[in-house]
């Protein structure tokens, strides 16, 4: 959530950023509701400085005569105290619902652009592999191996719904738990959430109204389910105040996360790289002010990491001002190489927030004893997201016997199997 004093004092810049972003909002609504709001708190507190000094006045007046016009006036004041107080309550309803519907601004490096058809390749780290075959996409590659079932994830769940089996299911458990462990002795302390929360755990991380309609839900109980990790470790220290020493918190988590895909309706519906539930790994950061883009860049670095150990191609791309998404001030794509689809698979997303999430989720700090408590800056980025990095380890380490090597860095963490034959 935007300060309401940003769109107030400069609404010509609000809306400039936003013709950047190429996205819309309640701008006029907002500054008429906020102006209502400050002529209502102006009438009732001279009213209810009237009220107070009436009152004072009765109570020293001896004569019952005498007071009852006041205390007729009085009564007066207090009915249009009541009816003002209505109305204000209803204007911080409607003032709220406007300033939610409010995407979070663009840092201004960030360049501006339509959609992600001009994001920016920031640079690529190593080179695709040539084979010396045709290398085969996963669903057929997986298949093959007996690691990879639609059909059954198909008669379970229903599409978009699939399940590994045996070899397969270890190497996702591998890639989850090396990268767990290579965040950790980062820095970072590993947390393991719920996978369902309240509602106001999605408003705080900024997933409510925008992304309701491809959110899961337990109506029953008034649960949501995650899509992302970010969700309930951006809720972790809501309503809290920090002090500065303790920044920066880093944390990583695992989760399975869900989605609805509404948004995707007719894209990727071949293979895994889509589905309604997935895996992440998911970093996150709460940051001083002044600290928060130096964070993204390590954050980014720390994401990075994770893909050069896995030895495999893939590049750093800056998101343009129409592909930022609801809540980032800046953000980069990490993307890595698949063969056998023949694709840039994205496999993290690294954010910025600056203080929109601390806004909504109360997030505060404090410098010091009795010092003004401040909102914190929050990060979050993939480290890293499957299936997809699933999909570019099978297509990378496939080889020509249909085989798929297990790379080195996992091989721990797969009892020392070294090659994922056909069962």
């Amino acid at each position: 959530m935007l300060d309401i004093r940003k769109i107030r004092q400069d609404p010509a810049l609000v809306r400039e950023a936003l013709r950047r972003l190429h996205a819309e909002a309640p701008i006029d609504e907002i500054l008429e509701l906020d102006s209502r709001r400050r002529e209502i708190l102006q009438e009732l507190e001279g009213l209810r400085h009237e009220r107070k000094t009436s009152s004072e006045h009765i109570g020293r007046m001896k004569d019952a005569a005498e007071r009852q016009p006041l205390i007729e006036a009085v009564r007066e004041v207090n009915s249009r105290i009541e009816a003002l107080e209505t109305d204000l309550r209803s204007v911080d309803e409607r003032l709220e619902t406007a300033m939610y519907l409010v995407p979070n601004l663009p840092h201004a490096s960030v360049p501006e652009g339509a959609d992600e058809s001009e994001n920016q390749v920031l640079r690529q780290v190593g080179e695709p592999a040539t084979f010396e075959f045709e290398p085969q996409p996963h669903w057929e590659l997986g298949t093959n191996l007996g690691i990879l079932d639609f059909e059954r994830g198909v008669k379970l769940s229903g599409s978009r719904f699939y399940l590994l089996r045996g070899a397969g299911a270890a190497l996702q458990r591998a890639l989850i738990q090396w990268m767990l462990d290579l965040h950790v002795r980062s820095g970072y302390q590993e947390i393991y959430p719920p996978a369902i929360v309240k509602e106001e755990c999605m408003w705080g991380a900024g997933q409510m109204p925008k992304f309701a309609d491809n959110i899961y839900r337990d109506a029953e109980e008034d649960l949501w389910m995650i899509g992302t990790a970010e969700i309930p470790l951006t809720n972790l220290h809501r309503d809290e105040i920090l002090e500065a020493e303790q920044l920066p918190l880093n944390y990583v988590a695992y989760t399975p996360c869900f989605r609805r895909e509404k948004f995707s309706a007719g894209r990727d519906v071949r293979g895994i790289k889509r589905g309604h539930q997935f895996d992440k790994v998911e970093m996150y950061k709460l940051t001083e002010p002044e600290q928060s883009y130096p964070e993204l860049e390590r954050l980014v670095e720390e994401a990075e990491a994770v893909c050069r150990g896995l030895e495999i191609p893939y590049r750093v791309v800056q998101m343009v001002t129409g592909d930022l998404g609801f809540t980032a001030s800046k953000k980069y794509d990490l993307e890595i190489w698949a063969p056998g689809s023949g694709e840039w698979l994205e496999v993290s997303s690294c954010s910025n927030c600056e203080d929109f999430q601390a806004r909504r989720a109360n997030l505060r700090f404090r410098r010091g004893s009795g010092a003004r408590p401040e909102y914190l800056h929050t990060l979050n980025g993939s480290g890293l997201a499957l299936p997809r990095t699933l999909i570019s380890v099978l297509e990378n380490y496939q080889q020509e016997d249909g085989s798929v090597l297990v790379p080195g860095v996992l091989r721990p963490w797969m009892g020392g199997l070294e090659r994922i034959g056909a069962a």
